[in-house]
């Protein structure tokens, strides 16, 4: 189905005829945290729905929740002063929020390791399943910045930026469970559980994935921190660097002037202070990377299959946009392809892989808008 429409860029009053679609998008459910607070807010007569898509929810989505039982021992102390208990067998509720926390946290972990942006991460765009949906103004990392949002809407505050998208994650968590809370379905403690479980989930997925994107054999905070400092003060393209980091060596007798050969096509024109900073880092990189007696043909495979070669970046996209409005979908197709293996090299794909150029920071290209 086609239909045309008038767009105007950004409100410039410039309209102009566009040709539309619709759009279907397919998931288990598109049950979300707001399917529960809009009933929540409702008053007490509309509680009970909130108890009855609850039921529906684990009827259909987590029936193993169900089936628990006592002897599942799935009691965990809640570390106050009280020494308190939460048992999960007990409340099918509570045990059902913690995974969906667990679920979330799951996801924005992954989210974070492949610089993906949501760019609206309120209550109704975020689902009970642990699924990417309702990402409208998204965007993917180029150069990295923690404070990007590919949402023009999100400025000035940068609410739902990259830097605060755990955060936001659990902002979302504590909103489920007080709507969970209001409809009599949890009690506090396991409120607070769950959100607890939250932070432990992301931590844990966090730390384990960020360790596998720099082939390390165990989790180094100082490593890590250092890198992502460096990537910010230079902008680093955050796909293109990881998936070059696979190609250093671990080999402590590299010559200095040599260390850096791998990277050179990320860390452009970085001044004699930085390239400094960059030599250190990698020394100390190496130097790990040789105490974990791991092979360098082993760790590339192991790293490449982690950090993608091809994300879909907002010129790639537009570039395909351009030729559709014109009636060749050839670009679309082929990106549909390439996006179908992206951590494979694909040779001949290697242009989709290259540097955003100088018109992809536009406005409507870099960022969007919720209606764009």
């Amino acid at each position: 189905l086609l239909i045309t429409s008038f767009c105007t860029s950004f409100c410039s009053g410039n309209a102009k005829e566009e040709p539309g679609a619709i759009v279907c998008r397919v998931a288990p459910s598109f049950l979300r945290f707001g399917s529960y607070q809009i009933h929540a807010s409702s008053g007490k007569e509309d509680l009970e729905i909130v108890r009855a898509l609850a039921d529906y929810a684990i009827k259909h989505h987590f029936p193993h929740i169900e089936s628990m039982n006592k002897s599942e021992s799935l009691s965990f102390s809640t570390g106050d002063e009280d020494h308190s208990v939460v048992d999960l067998t007990s409340n099918k509720y509570a045990a059902w929020t913690v995974e969906i926390a667990e679920r979330t946290a799951s996801m924005i972990a992954s989210w974070q390791g492949v610089g993906f942006t949501h760019g609206v991460m309120n209550t109704d765009n975020m689902s009970i399943l642990g699924l990417t949906i309702d990402y409208g103004p998204f965007g993917f990392l180029d150069a990295f910045d923690p404070s990007f949002t590919p949402n023009t809407t999100d400025l000035p505050g940068r609410r739902y930026c990259f830097a605060n998208q755990p955060d936001i994650g659990l902002w979302n968590i504590a909103q489920f469970t007080a709507t969970l809370s209001t409809a009599k379905l949890i009690n506090e403690k396991e409120a607070d559980y769950a959100m607890e479980r939250y932070g432990n989930k992301f931590m844990d997925e966090y730390q384990a994935m960020m360790t596998r994107k720099l082939g390390l054999p165990k989790y180094n905070k100082q490593l890590i921190n250092k890198l992502l400092n460096n990537m910010a003060v230079d902008k680093v393209d955050y796909t293109n660097f990881f998936r070059l980091l696979s190609n250093v060596k671990a080999d402590p007798k590299i010559p200095e002037d040599e260390l850096l050969v791998p990277l050179k096509a990320v860390l452009l024109d970085i001044g004699q202070e930085r390239k400094e900073a960059w030599i250190s880092w990698v020394q100390s990189y190496v130097h790990e990377l040789a105490a974990s007696g791991i092979s360098d043909e082993q760790r590339k495979a192991q790293m490449d299959s982690v950090n993608p070669k091809y994300v879909l970046r907002n010129y790639v996209c537009q570039t395909a946009i351009d030729a559709a409005e014109q009636g060749d979908y050839t670009e679309v197709r082929r990106l549909l392809k390439l996006m179908e293996r992206p951590y494979d090299e694909q040779p001949g794909m290697e242009k989709y892989a290259r540097l955003p150029p100088a018109w992809a920071y536009r406005p409507g290209v870099c960022m969007l808008s919720c209606s764009s």
